[in-house]
């Protein structure tokens, strides 16, 4: 569609935005939504699944958490009391001797007026579907009239009757936030298709289950949420804004997911660095993405992703508040319940209510009145008024990544990573549209057997050394001051002047540079990359990039195809090359 030079923006956003799904998928939540639209839905990324398999699991990760070794628990003391010298607060143990208040604790069942944040009233997910006489299926199984094509994973969920009960019959499965406030008493299991920034796959949760809860998630949001039927889906096209900490593998996967399950008519793969920095109205700029269990760093030149400055972090919003459940234990201000955050969600919904409505990063001690909730077995959920105390410290842990332990997952099976159909020897020589190879991956590191490097370092460190990786003192200089945080974690409060001050510390005192700057983000930086990657598939007017789902099911990746669609990096590649055309 030709546009005249007089557009109004708004307009071209409203027409060409109208059928364009862009999908944001991370460890923890899923932003997804129309182009046209300004914000996304943000959606818990996981599936609670009605089990019969015993000893019951509540949730399927939790045969792989790790406990804390001793070693790790002495380095999270060490590290407490660095951050404590920093913060100008009481070391772990040091008594306060003349403190201005006791510690006390006192059970609420009931809301409190006297306190000045509201709270919805908590209740269990109702697990039952819900009756409809004279029929099996419930309004929502109905088809559209016309409609022979309903998603199949939709249909056969939803009609199962659970033996002996003709009244009333289990959900075969729960998804979003709802999955995540089950009572633990109820058959469910919770499984999180995407866990640090890659697929969960391990040998409790086969390939298989993984891409199928991955496929029921995105399909009941576009259904429930969107309501894009799967008849008309075809008339849609996607948009992936994918983490930089995806392989080819799982990349390839969510394609075909997209184009095969999905039956969306075209797709594209966008990286959520390049993303976020159209989705700020920016060229060039060092995104720092601190999101709930991955923070990752790259630097973005002109329009053009540096895949040389990656660098990805275990950590992320998460850790940050099971790290600020040890502190309040350590210093016997949580109440005397059993809080998990592992095997009871809910718990982790909880905690991270508290951390983003009391952490912060200043100097000095602080501290807050809260109302912390108990979800016990087979009790009604319960409220506990409680004092909590160096609210600082958790998010410090960002930079002092021992404060936080982030637990550790075993990778999945080598198999996994050998990916068979990538073809890297013909990627480097293709030509793109706008003539010759495309330099910009020609320093991309070749893929191996093996998961990404994850760096075990700060996140003052990290953005440091990925500005260094550039190589060019200008260019440095320039992403020094264009630095950009997005995603969850990035809105603690006093985070912008704490990573300016630290970064600032970390340069080596050898490099001539001497001003640091973090950009204030122009919207909310949980949605920086869903938002930027609307603009680029509304801009792209030609659409040379664009991946069709006949092409993709038909030919693939395989060998002499018309348009050969191979690795991620060709992918990405391709995704990019209308830039320059």
């Amino acid at each position: 569609m030709d546009y005249p030079k007089t557009a109004v923006p708004t307009n071209i956003f409203t027409e060409r935005g109208s059928n364009i799904v862009v999908i944001n998928p991370g460890s923890a939540n899923i932003r997804i939504g129309l182009a046209q639209h300004d914000t996304p839905f943000n959606i818990p990324h996981c599936i609670s699944r009605r089990t019969s398999q015993l000893p019951k699991r509540n949730a399927q990760d939790q045969m792989l958490n790790s406990q804390v070794t001793t070693a790790q628990h002495m380095e999270r003391e060490r590290a407490y009391d660095i951050v404590a010298s920093l913060l100008r607060i009481p070391f772990l143990d040091e008594e306060v001797a003349n403190s201005s208040y006791p510690r006390k604790m006192g059970r609420v069942d009931a809301y409190s007026p006297q306190n000045n944040m509201k709270e919805p009233v908590f209740t269990w997910t109702d697990v039952f579907e819900k009756n409809v006489p004279h029929s099996s299926t419930t309004a929502e199984d109905v088809p559209s009239e016309g409609d022979t094509s309903e998603s199949p994973t939709l249909k056969e969920s939803k009609i199962k009757v659970e033996p002996n009960s003709s009244e009333r019959k289990y959900r075969e499965y729960i998804c979003g936030e709802e999955a995540l406030r089950i009572s633990p008493t109820e058959p469910y299991c919770l499984r999180r298709p995407i866990r640090r920034g890659h697929l969960n796959v391990s040998q409790y949760y086969p390939t298989q289950q993984v891409l199928e809860d991955l496929h029921t998630i995105w399909e009941w949001i576009l259904v429930e949420k969107l309501h894009i039927s799967h008849r008309e889906r075809s008339m849609y096209s996607a948009i992936l804004v994918i983490p930089e900490t995806f392989d080819n593998r799982e990349i390839k996967e969510m394609l075909s997911i997209v184009l095969r399950d999905l039956r969306f008519g075209s797709a594209v793969v966008h990286q959520e660095g390049l993303a976020a920095v159209f989705g700020n109205g920016l060229s060039t700029a060092c995104i720092v993405n601190m999101g709930a269990q991955v923070t990752s760093v790259i630097c973005v030149e002109d329009g053009v992703v540096l895949p040389t400055t990656q660098i990805s972090l275990r950590f992320g919003g998460e850790d940050i508040s099971r790290c600020l459940l040890w502190t309040q234990r350590h210093h016997q201000t949580w109440p005397p319940i059993r809080t998990d955050a592992l095997s009871k969600p809910v718990d982790l919904l909880m905690l991270n209510r508290l951390k983003e409505s009391y952490c912060q990063i200043k100097e000095g001690e602080v501290e807050a009145v809260a109302m912390v909730h108990s979800y016990e077995d087979g009790m009604q959920p319960g409220s506990h008024k409680t004092r909590l105390t160096a609210l600082n410290v958790p998010p410090m842990g960002l930079f002092y990544p021992m404060l936080l332990v982030p637990d550790v997952y075993p990778p999945p099976p080598r198999s996994w990573f050998n990916d068979y159909d990538d073809m890297l020897e013909d990627t480097w020589h293709m030509d793109f549209p706008g003539g010759g190879a495309y330099p910009m991956w020609e320093s991309y590191p070749v893929f191996q057997t093996k998961p990404k490097k994850e760096d075990i370092i700060g996140l003052a460190e990290a953005i440091t050394k990925s500005i260094l990786l550039t190589g060019r003192i200008e260019l440095q200089r320039k992403l020094f001051c264009s630095m950009q945080l997005i995603g969850g974690a990035a809105s603690i409060y006093g985070l912008i002047p704490a990573v300016e001050e630290r970064v600032l510390h970390a340069i080596p005192s050898h490099e001539a540079i001497d001003t640091v700057e973090v950009l204030q983000s122009r919207t909310n930086p949980a949605f920086v990359s869903w938002k930027g990657g609307a603009i680029l598939g509304i801009l792209d007017i030609s659409r040379e990039a664009w991946i069709h789902r006949e092409d993709w099911i038909k030919n693939g990746i395989h060998i002499g195809s018309g348009r050969k669609y191979k690795d991620s990096c060709y992918l990405q590649a391709q995704a990019m090359c209308y830039l320059n055309s």
